[in-house]
């Protein structure tokens, strides 16, 4: 009897062990290196921390802290942090005893029995009850279940402030995408414009020497048609550049046309570094917020499970009232009308419904799916930095070749304009060297444009910039 009384003891032990299990991380394989081989301009150091002061851009900057001061989705996940601090300090006062009082005043009336001299009859009865007391009442966390809870909190409170930090990451990096776009859209707006200058020119001289009998009238008509298709960009180019603008000043948290003095005057595309730092994959996962977040999530729901499973043993309360009554306001003193319990009161589930073994399976069900979101959120993680690694060095390539092109069609446009000069090609030869060195002049800024935006992506699932600005 003593030996299956210890192996009862020993079983509570263990199972109440188990439900106090650490969550565990699912093993993922993640490679030593990136994939990508052939990358240019990119180094395996440490990652910038602050990475939008690699740009040497001022403006830049700026916008950065005015949106991270200003921006309402941010400000929406700060007061979610909050929130959960909150609702962990909630749980976390379950360790403590609950102590209260109450104060009660009653004007009673009752009918009793009265003995007379011709037998019993009832009579009427008014008193008064003032009633002061304590109660108090302790739970005393034998098998985990409050300290479970506890974890659950804590882990969501982790959560969300990881989850506040992954809209940081991806403010800081819609608000260097867009200023990257507005930048870019200035630049070509800025090209089409010394193209309408210079073909208006040409304009002018074609229309010169066709008075002069030296071109013809199909040369002008050619020569106004190249004008005004180029023209014809204008109006798209100067959408793109309002719309940046306003999505500039919503991001800092203002109104649409806040940022249009401040941003109309065209500037560089931001310059890129020479060399950017990736760092290796295993350090990723650190840095990014959205796995981190997971992490805490999984921690969330294996505490929940434990919870859960704590509910099949007993409960300890340790409880106690004490207080004083009397008929009269001044009589409430020390004397008779004192009272007082206090005990210990033990709970035990003998049948539910299946209540506690579905709770269990619900948790378990959130378990997996969190073990399973972060399976996702790794390999997501890794696919989007890879990509922005291969996009990047790729679209360096390009606008180095580009920028050949470009220097090669300057000089086909001025040896066409010598040989139409000298009567030695028709003007046909001169449109077609205007055209194409346009083409390629508006896709060599589109070119660093996008290398630029390339840079920001990359910058972005690296995961970094939240470790400058902590919660307010």
């Amino acid at each position: 009897m003593k030996r299956r009384s210890l192996n009862t003891i020993a079983i509570v032990a263990m199972v109440a062990f188990a439900a106090r299990a650490q969550a565990q991380l699912p093993a993922i394989k993640v490679e030593p290196q990136w994939s990508t081989t052939e990358t240019t301009g990119i180094s395996q150091g440490g990652p910038t921390i602050d990475w939008w002061t690699t740009f040497n851009d001022p403006e830049l900057s700026t916008l950065v802290k005015r949106a991270v001061a200003g921006n309402l989705d941010l400000q929406i996940a700060v007061a979610r942090v909050n929130e959960a601090r909150a609702a962990r300090g909630v749980s976390r006062s379950r360790f403590f005893p609950s102590l209260g009082t109450g104060i009660s005043a009653t004007h009673n009336r009752q009918r009793v029995f009265a003995p007379t001299s011709a037998g019993a009859r009832t009579a009427a009865v008014e008193f008064d009850n003032f009633e002061g007391h304590f109660e108090a009442n302790w739970e005393i966390d034998i098998f985990g279940r409050v300290r479970a809870g506890v974890r659950a909190a804590t882990a969501d409170s982790a959560a969300t402030e990881e989850a506040r930090r992954a809209v940081l990451v991806s403010l800081l990096g819609e608000v260097a995408h867009s200023y990257a776009e507005l930048r870019g859209s200035q630049l070509r707006l800025a090209i089409a414009e010394k193209n309408i200058r210079t073909q208006q020119d040409t304009v002018e001289i074609t229309q010169a020497r066709s008075k002069a009998g030296l071109a013809t009238d199909l040369d002008v008509e050619r020569a106004i048609a190249q004008l005004e298709s180029t023209r014809s960009v204008l109006p798209t180019l100067q959408t793109g550049i309002q719309a940046e603008i306003h999505r500039l000043s919503v991001l800092i948290g203002e109104t649409p046309e806040t940022l249009s003095a401040e941003l109309l005057a065209g500037c560089p595309v931001s310059l890129v570094p020479a060399e950017v730092a990736v760092g290796l994959p295993l350090e990723l996962l650190e840095r990014r917020p959205d796995v981190r977040q997971v992490e805490a999530e999984i921690a969330a729901a294996t505490a929940r499970k434990a919870e859960a499973k704590a509910e099949y043993f007993p409960q300890f309360v340790l409880f106690g009232t004490a207080g004083r009554q009397a008929s009269a306001l001044h009589d409430i003193t020390l004397g008779v009308g004192n009272f007082f319990s206090v005990g210990p009161a033990i709970s035990l589930p003998i049948f539910t419904g299946g209540r506690i073994r579905s709770n269990i399976r619900v948790q378990d069900a959130r378990l997996q799916h969190a073990v399973l979101h972060y399976r996702s959120a790794v390999l997501s993680a890794l696919e989007e930095t890879e990509d922005a690694l291969v996009s990047y060095s790729n679209e360096q390539t390009r606008r180095e070749r580009l920028e050949s092109a470009v220097r090669a069609n300057e000089e086909a446009v001025q040896l066409s304009n010598d040989r139409y000069r000298a009567g030695l090609t028709d003007f046909l030869s001169v449109l077609d060297a205007q055209r194409e060195l346009y083409a390629n002049e508006d896709l060599l800024a589109q070119s660093r444009t996008a290398q630029t935006v390339n840079l920001i992506d990359l910058y972005k699932a690296l995961g970094g910039g939240w470790q400058n600005f902590p919660q307010p």
